[in-house]
């Protein structure tokens, strides 16, 4: 091989030997910030401020903003904020959205944006936590509002609206819906089809906090302008928070039967989004069937079955069970051994109506074989207080279905009678019924009269000049102008005469 030759093959392997050895820096660079960052989530469960320190350490590896400290500092503030460290949280987070506009792209950072927002919102559980969400959503807004991001703008101003309605703090609420109103409609003022499912969840906010405010007016309106909304795919969730302040709002009116269809759909809504907040919606719906006094058990349906054997659920089970078969000590049993269904402030204002309504049921069950009684007899049955009797007989007896008075001083009632009446009454108009049937066939008809105007040979003082054709006529020697008598026979004394008897 020649100088040349050698020189030529040296150039080429110091060539190739300087790209492989530029190569691995890069290589090596990344790989150790990957490591940092993997590293740092085995630490996550084990040691979380250990695993926060390596989070906030892996940007700082980085020449320039790129995806890996974007990702750190995510994982980094989630930890944060799960530990309390609310300021710590934040400081980071607006590090955080300094990478938005440049260091990774608008969808990514949207999306990530979105689950962080989304996993404050579900750790919040203190008014310190409450704080850092709003500077979360007021940070994310000022960032965004340059981008001209509509759709995070839009879904963080519904997160901030909700943070304020959970604080029922009324009035930024108002005034946070009716600028998303404004968002979502055209210039005529309409909604856009186009931000229907965003429209749907404003509808969502409002409706809750008017069922909140008992504004029942405004509710009613909401209520069917959102059921109006064709142009959205909702989310189940938020057809299900509709539905069941739509219920409530039936409850209020004592319209029953509308209510248990929402509830019934609010339940199917939660159970395919997966939230918890079927288990309270069932309960409603089972208060709603006793209160229609429905013999249908709720848990017959293929949707509800599942839960018919639920811990959660069981109590309100015995309940329509024992109301369904009208047995009122397993009821007031079983009301109370679980003084926690009371804890819902909604059912705890209706189970009272279903109560009396058992009550009721129980009262004219048990005085019925009893023309007198005592209310003290009652109260004892039945275990309830003397006064409850007294107002619920007082109902019945206002209400016409018990026929009675209450002697307060001795506290005796004293049941009327009336079958001896009833059968007098119904004599009286069978009575008055047969004399009207006779005026209208004997005095002003023609009754069973001959066409013949027949006179006799007899007396004619008498007037008698009609025969009572009843289907028999005279014998042989009878005379055509003998009267009749209508019902009976005419004795002849004569003997021997032919046709003395009327038959």
């Amino acid at each position: 091989m020649s100088d040349d030759e050698d020189f030529m093959q040296d150039s080429d392997q110091d060539g190739y030997d300087f790209e492989y050895e530029e190569d691995d820096d890069e290589e090596t660079g990344d790989v150790d910030i990957e490591n940092k960052y993997y590293n740092a989530k085995q630490m996550k469960a084990s040691d979380p401020d250990a695993a926060i320190e390596e989070f906030l350490g892996v940007p700082t590896l980085e020449s320039e903003k790129g995806d890996w400290g974007f990702k750190g500092l995510k994982q980094a503030i989630k930890l944060e904020f799960k530990l309390g460290k609310y300021d710590k949280a934040v400081e980071h987070y607006s590090e955080l959205l300094t990478y938005v506009k440049s260091a990774v792209t608008r969808n990514y950072s949207e999306k990530s944006i979105n689950n962080i927002l989304d996993f404050i919102e579900k750790g919040s559980e203190d008014e310190k936590a409450g704080h850092c969400m709003e500077e979360f959503y007021s940070q994310t807004l000022q960032s965004f509002q340059s981008t001209n991001n509509e759709r995070l703008w839009l879904k963080t101003n519904i997160k901030l609206a909700k943070l304020f309605l959970d604080r029922k703090e009324y009035g930024p609420v108002t005034k946070k819906i009716r600028e998303l109103h404004k968002a979502c409609e055209r210039e005529d003022g309409t909604d856009d089809p186009s931000k229907g499912t965003y429209s749907l969840e404003i509808y969502a906010l409002e409706i809750q906090m008017y069922a909140e405010t008992k504004n029942n007016k405004q509710l009613k309106r909401l209520y069917e302008r959102a059921l109006k909304v064709r142009s959205a795919v909702p989310h189940p969730k938020i057809m299900g928070i509709i539905r069941e302040c739509g219920g409530k709002m039936h409850m209020s009116e004592e319209n029953w039967k509308d209510a248990q269809s929402d509830f019934f759909e609010s339940f199917r809504n939660y159970d395919e989004a997966g939230s918890l907040q079927r288990i309270q919606v069932l309960k409603y719906l089972v208060l709603t069937t006793m209160l229609m006094k429905s013999d249908i058990n709720p848990f017959e349906s293929q949707e509800t079955k599942p839960y018919k054997n639920d811990s959660r659920i069981a109590a309100m089970t015995e309940l329509v069970d024992a109301y369904q078969r009208d047995d009122i000590h397993q009821y007031e049993s079983v009301l109370k051994n679980n003084r926690d269904l009371m804890s819902d402030p909604f059912i705890a204002e209706n189970i009272d109506e279903v109560t009396r309504n058992m009550r009721t049921k129980a009262v004219l069950k048990l005085i019925a074989p009893y023309t007198r009684f005592n209310l003290a007899f009652i109260g004892k049955a039945l275990k309830i207080p003397v006064s409850e009797v007294q107002d619920i007989l007082g109902f019945l007896i206002v209400d016409k279905k018990v026929k009675g008075k209450i002697n307060q001083q001795d506290g005796t009632v004293e049941i009327e009678d009336n079958s001896d009446a009833d059968r007098l009454r119904a004599m009286q108009q069978w009575t008055s019924a047969i004399g009207s049937l006779y005026q209208t066939v004997f005095a002003d008809g023609e009754g069973f009269k001959t066409t013949d105007n027949l006179s006799g040979a007899g007396d004619d003082s008498t007037g008698n000049n009609m025969m009572m054709n009843l289907g028999a006529m005279p014998h042989g020697g009878g005379s055509r102008g003998d009267s009749r008598s209508w019902g009976g026979h005419k004795n002849n004394k004569s003997k021997g005469k032919k046709g003395s008897s009327f038959f």
